[in-house]
């Protein structure tokens, strides 16, 4: 498992972060189509092979979430996986088959995907993912999650990540507690908690070896609909003793998602996090839209300026490797 540990490490060490690029076919289709793109299979590639060939992939990015389709397809005689090892850094793979609707619940879901997953993962080894990743989804309101959605969810999170340390690679554990409602801060620290220990109770019971996995779980952060706003600060501070208190000292690190943040948002909150850490963990960044929206704008505009849309791609990815070292500030977001 040393290994594991050490594949954990190189991914999120030295304020390197993931970038998130597993979207379905049917979300990256929806975000193309925002800004006036057709998604096609080719579209969908040169879009995310632009971010891959960029520099900041060398520094900044040490693993790349990838979707079954992207891993499997190739550009100019090279597979996707090559491209992003010859950067330094690592491919991965999600794995779960999304959020169906928990049986006798209308609002809760339970993610499915373990069916087959031993098989598929042999089969993503082989096409060289080092990690993968599984996501479980919670709601908040004032009966939710309910124990059911809190159980269903890590159990299946435990089963996952068990299989894959048995093929020799790094499981991501991604339980997030959405931000969609109006609930408090307060409330998100709570459900968050409960989620988080629930989570370890089941990778625990299920041998998961700790060392070698990385946290993604949510932020601490008020509902979008809530009136009771919380400063980056208290954001940063509840997040801490939130999981400070909820994680077994040995994970090796732990990478945000973003949420829905904004991407300035979810870099300075990443920063103030590392600011006021005082726990051993790493605290990095493991973002989709937060890394990728402004590039995406960019290149909407001309499928051919690779180097504008990687330069926009470059300076996010550079912002969140200095907010992950707790180097950021407004000043060098502007130059």
């Amino acid at each position: 498992m040393s290994e594991l540990n050490n594949i954990a490490l190189q991914i999120i060490s030295d304020g390197k972060g993931i970038l998130a690029a597993d979207e379905s076919t049917g979300t990256m289709s929806k975000r193309l189509e925002n800004v006036g793109i057709e998604s096609s299979a080719q579209n969908r590639l040169s879009f995310r092979e632009t971010l891959f060939t960029a520099d900041s992939m060398s520094n900044c990015i040490g693993g790349v979430i990838l979707y079954d389709e992207t891993i499997n397809q190739k550009s100019k005689n090279k597979k996707i996986p090559e491209i992003i090892s010859d950067q330094g850094s690592f491919p991965g793979i999600k794995v779960d088959t999304g959020a169906k609707t928990i049986a006798g619940s209308e609002e809760e879901k339970v993610t499915e995907g373990l069916d087959g997953l031993r098989e598929r993962l042999k089969i993503y080894s082989d096409l060289g993912a080092k990690f993968t990743k599984w996501r479980g989804v919670y709601i908040i309101s004032n009966e939710y999650p309910s124990k059911l959605a809190i159980h269903s969810n890590s159990h299946a999170l435990a089963r996952y990540a068990a299989l894959v340390q048995e093929a020799n690679m790094v499981p991501i554990i991604e339980p997030e507690v959405l931000m969609d409602g109006e609930h408090s801060a307060k409330e998100c620290y709570n459900k968050t908690s409960d989620v988080i220990k629930k989570c370890f109770e089941e990778l625990i019971l299920n041998k998961v070896d700790l060392t070698g996995i990385i946290l993604k779980p949510n932020m601490i952060l008020a509902g979008n609909k809530s009136k009771k706003k919380i400063s980056g600060e208290e954001v940063a501070k509840l997040t801490i003793e939130c999981l400070k208190k909820s994680v077994p000292k040995e994970v090796p690190g732990i990478a945000f998602l973003s949420g829905g943040q904004s991407e300035i948002e979810a870099t300075e909150n990443l920063h103030l996090i590392n600011k006021f850490n005082t726990t051993k963990f790493i605290m990095t960044y493991s973002y989709g839209r937060a890394l990728q929206q402004g590039a995406l704008k960019h290149w909407s505009k001309d499928l051919k300026d690779i180097e504008g849309t990687q330069k926009i791609f470059n300076h996010r990815a550079q912002m969140n490797t200095l907010a992950a070292q707790g180097k950021w500030s407004k000043e060098i977001e502007k130059k």
